[in-house]
């Protein structure tokens, strides 16, 4: 199982958590980006593919799979409390 680093998020205009985060951004080792829609990572993290993390203040978090009261999944850091706080403070994909 690989880890990558989420470098940047593309967001949406939604408030629900599960809504809020339409694409996670990074960069392989050899420097080439990456972009995955969430349900993409949410895929690959379940499917034990790919392991995700930020980094915040020198700490890796890890990105894990949650589930809303609606019962979606969605990506949050594993320090976030029911809304992607930690992804949505990062930056912008770059387009």
């Amino acid at each position: 199982m690989a880890d990558f680093q989420v470098l940047s998020v593309q967001r949406t205009q939604r408030l629900l958590p599960h809504e809020s985060i339409a694409k996670i951004c990074g960069t392989n080792p050899d420097g080439s980006p990456w972009v995955l829609t969430q349900q993409q990572a949410i895929d690959g993290i379940e499917g034990g593919r790919w392991r995700f993390y930020v980094s915040v203040g020198g700490r890796a978090l890890m990105v894990v799979v949650a589930t809303s009261v609606m019962g979606n999944s969605y990506l949050k850091s594993q320090d976030d409390g029911d809304h992607p706080v930690t992804l949505l403070n990062l930056p912008d994909c770059p387009t």
